[in-house]
């Protein structure tokens, strides 16, 4: 399967189901369901959240050229915004044609905490709970059989002693291939009593962080300035305008704040999709890009040995497992439309998306501006019988 697709962008909907269809070998049931005009059953919807009335629906569209660890990927992206798709293609068979993005992604590492308050004194407490985290981590372990039997649950156990007489404590658990958040909240709320029996005091919040520093994905990718020529630049202007705005968000908080907000528009889209939390995604990038007290772009870009060099890193804690994504038809095709069968593979494709975002955005911001090739697309929206065509700066 190649996932470069000339011209996919020229035909019509019904032609790129088909395509689609040819491509990864959808069932009939498969291209009956991409095709539907419901894909979402309301009786289902009724389940999934409160007071249920109907059915809210996005473009579902498709990226192209991404080639991932050597593999080709189909990216299902849902976003209402028109350049979204175009950019991450566009920028995708860029760094395609200089060998891909490689990408790899940490264990599924969650942290769970345990707040406890009115401890007598905090610091002996935190000693406490160390000498006896292999028997708390084990205690932990038995409270969850079925996923220590896959070879995931507790690692380890830590405490740090807070103010006001308050203990914070951290238990990380592998989730293998779910979200995890259900997972370590349920955890966390069964160990408080066996925390406050080490500690004294009482149990406060018990839940999850949605900062996954654990839980790290990387992409990266080497692009020769020639392939990023436009009409008005050479690739070694182009090259360094993009290094020196990447530069500028690491000074300007407004922009790096613009420059992630970029990022996200591809991995909000592929998260959509798939079925995820994306909410906690957007909470965890945006942490992460404040860890060292100032905020920073997730992204970096640089000159070297006559190649530019990008580069990326993001929590994400996603999951190709669980309710979320089996009671939702079109989250579980887009995982296999993605064709990723584990949670780490699919938090790798990810931030390649994220990267190529981010190159797409900056390059077009480097020479003629987001405007010209954004605002084309508009256009297409607002008038439908009258579609425009992406400009070079977008089109796949």
């Amino acid at each position: 399967m190649s996932s470069r697709l000339p011209g996919f962008y020229r035909l019509s909907l019904q032609e790129r189901q088909n395509v689609l269809a040819e491509t990864i070998g959808l069932s009939t049931s498969d291209r009956a369901a991409l095709a539907s005009e419901a894909p979402l059953d309301p009786a289902r919807a009724d389940l999934m959240i409160e007071n249920a009335v109907g059915i809210f629906a996005l473009p579902y569209g498709v990226a192209v050229n991404f080639l991932v660890n050597g593999r080709d990927h189909l990216v299902p992206m849902v976003t209402e915004e028109p350049s979204i798709v175009a950019a991450a293609s566009y920028a995708a068979r860029l760094i395609r044609d200089s060998g891909g993005i490689r990408a790899e992604a940490d264990p599924s590492l969650m942290t769970g905490q345990i707040h406890v308050i009115d401890v007598a004194d905090a610091e002996a407490a935190a000693i406490r709970v160390h000498q006896a985290a292999p028997r708390l981590v084990e205690t932990a372990r038995a409270l969850q059989p079925r996923m220590t039997a896959r070879g995931c649950g507790a690692r380890e156990i830590t405490a740090a002693a807070m103010p006001d007489r308050t203990l914070l404590v951290h238990l990380v658990v592998d989730v293998g291939d779910a979200m995890g958040a259900n997972a370590v909240n349920t955890l966390v709320e069964a160990m408080a009593p066996h925390i406050v029996g080490v500690t004294g005091g009482c149990a406060n919040i018990r839940i999850v962080s949605n900062l996954a520093d654990r839980r790290l994905a990387r992409a990266r990718s080497t692009i020769p300035p020639a392939l990023l020529c436009t009409r008005e630049r050479t690739g070694d202007d182009v090259a360094r305008r993009i290094v020196q705005a990447c530069a500028l968000a690491t000074y300007s908080p407004h922009r790096a704040a613009t420059h992630n907000k970029g990022i996200m528009n591809g991995i909000d889209a592929v998260a959509l999709a798939t079925g995820q939390d994306w909410r906690a995604i957007e909470a965890g990038a945006h942490a992460h890009a404040a860890r060292t007290g100032s905020y920073q772009p997730l992204t970096t870009w640089r000159c070297t040995d006559g190649h530019l060099e990008g580069r990326i890193e993001i929590p994400l804690a996603v999951g190709t497992v669980g309710a979320r994504i089996t009671g939702n038809p079109r989250a579980d095709l887009s995982l296999r439309l993605l064709g990723v069968t584990s949670a780490r593979e699919l938090a790798a494709v990810m931030a390649a998306v994220g990267l190529a975002q981010n190159l797409a955005a900056l390059r077009a911001l480097s020479d003629e501006g987001i405007q010209h090739g954004h605002m084309a697309l508009h256009r297409r929206a607002d008038r439908p019988s009258h579609p425009a065509r992406a400009t070079h700066s977008a089109a796949p």
